[in-house]
């Protein structure tokens, strides 16, 4: 690999770039799913490649090869000089990059089972086991089931001396129940929608989830939906589980912090931000109880967005983001970094594979918990009155990422500090700033938990990354409820 890069590196040189890195990628996937006791899909893929980098007459050139002869490499270096001296005759800013001191690095993610050594007669006949758990319940009209497995090997070298090896096991794996009733479709899932829940992790991620266990519970709180009632309207306490929160973070904080939106170089997929580089430091984000943290350190935790290094080579850093309700800091990398007044990148810089062009991304933007010990039981006994709500069903927010509307899957009432009926499609919606400042109540690190957010899209072409976020159950208060189903 050093060698095909050398390659790369050599030939960009050779043809005047300032900078150059050459990125190898080697990844195999493997998908699985069910649909109503049947084999949904089943697939495999691997896929090998280089991506060249390079500066050069100060703008980016970018190019790619899946064949990896010296001809075929030195021919996708000087392409991507090619097109950086293309670029650089509309280039509309001066490019400058933060130093960064080169990497010498071998880091392998954690992990206790292989997820490629079980067998996909193994994965199946897990999926097929919990599909009649959920089919099992009377009312039940489709069940789905799903598991994916991904081995991500990376080579890192630059013309200023970093090489980097990094090899990552991810492991997701989820299922939802549906009852269809008349005009109406209520949706249960676990571990999480979309998918459930996602990790750096190997195979012991799915005996953890106990996925067969809580099966028939999923499948009968997906019926019991449609006889229970409405949500109702109006401004009032919620209590948002963990898997909820961390997609509140996800999309009215995570996206706005991204430099590149910020700056404009980036507004795909609702993209730009109201987080303008005059509210560093400044604005009031949240509550003085909101600490939000951008953290890509494997000691954060097995999150989508953990790793030794990024895509420009640079460590793993932890980026405090709001700090007591305070806006302090944004997702950088190293043409950015100056821009904010850092020396340094935030090491954000990631791809979908070997054939794109990194851009910044979410890491791990997790919200820190509480200090003083705080359950979800004590924080639903310390509300008067209130609703609780699980699982994210739809989401909506602008362009800016400013003004927000979620539903959820089910929502349980709260009277008297106790946990009464259960309520069909819960939503709620706000404004960021508003809504961060209304949090009053965050359970403790017991009840924290790390989620992996697998579907992130972002750029043209769009490339679909994973994040991570860390959220434990919190509490806002005068929040507007029930809005996305107003007049059902």
């Amino acid at each position: 690999m050093k060698q095909i890069a050398q390659w790369a590196l050599d030939t960009a040189n050779q043809r005047g770039a300032s900078y150059a890195d050459a990125r190898l990628v080697d990844e195999r996937q493997r998908a699985l799913s069910t649909k109503n006791g049947k084999v949904g899909h089943v697939s495999e893929s691997e896929s090998l490649g280089l991506g060249v980098r390079v500066i050069a007459d100060g703008a980016w050139g970018f190019a790619a090869s899946d064949k990896l002869d010296r001809a075929s490499v030195e021919a996708a270096a000087a392409q991507a000089v090619a097109i950086a001296r293309a670029s650089a005759r509309v280039q509309s800013r001066k490019l400058r990059l933060a130093p960064e001191k080169p990497a010498v690095a071998d880091w392998t993610s954690t992990f206790k089972i292989g997820p490629f050594t079980t067998s996909v007669e193994q994965n199946m006949h897990l999926l097929l086991e919990i599909d009649r758990e959920l089919l099992a319940v009377k009312g039940v009209t489709l069940a789905e089931t799903s598991l994916n497995l991904r081995r991500y090997e990376q080579w890192f070298y630059s013309s200023e001396g970093a090489d980097i090896h990094q090899l990552r096991f991810i492991t997701g794996t989820g299922y939802a129940a549906y009852s269809f009733q008349g005009s109406e479709i209520q949706k249960r899932s676990y571990p999480n929608s979309y998918g459930g829940q996602y990790q750096n992790k190997g195979y012991e991620l799915v005996e953890e989830l106990k996925l067969v266990e809580n099966a028939r519970r999923i499948a009968e709180e997906a019926v019991a939906l449609h006889q229970a009632p409405q949500c109702p309207e109006g401004k009032g306490t919620i209590i948002l589980d963990s898997s909820q929160l961390s997609l509140q973070i996800h999309e009215s904080i995570g996206h706005p912090i991204e430099l590149d939106r910020v700056l404009g170089m980036e507004a795909n997929f609702a993209g730009t931000s109201f987080l303008t580089l005059d509210k560093l430091g400044k604005l009031r984000y949240g509550s003085d109880l909101v600490n939000v943290v951008a953290d890509a350190r494997p000691e954060h935790g097995p999150g989508l967005g953990t790793f030794a290094y990024d895509d420009e080579g640079v460590a793993a850093q932890r980026t405090p983001i709001i700090s007591n309700g305070l806006f302090t800091g944004y997702l950088s990398n190293r043409e950015t970094a100056g821009d904010v007044g850092a020396n340094r990148s935030g090491g954000t810089m990631r791809a979908e594979g070997w054939n794109r062009l990194p851009t910044i991304r979410m890491t791990n933007v997790s919200i820190v918990p509480g200090e003083k010990p705080l359950s979800l039981e004590q924080l639903i006994s310390g509300t008067d009155d209130g609703i609780l709500m699980q699982t994210n069903r739809s989401w909506s927010i602008d362009d800016k990422r400013y003004n927000f509307q979620f539903g959820c899957e089910v929502g349980w009432e709260i009277k008297n500090g106790k946990l009464g009926r259960m309520l069909k499609n819960p939503s709620y919606s706000g404004i960021t700033t508003e809504f961060w400042n209304s949090m009053d109540a965050i359970c403790s690190r017991e009840h924290w938990t790390l989620w992996g957010t697998p579907n992130c899209g972002k750029g043209q072409p769009m490339q679909t990354m994973g994040t991570g976020h860390g959220a434990a159950p919190a509490r806002f208060r005068n929040v507007k409820i029930g809005s996305a189903y107003k007049g059902n």
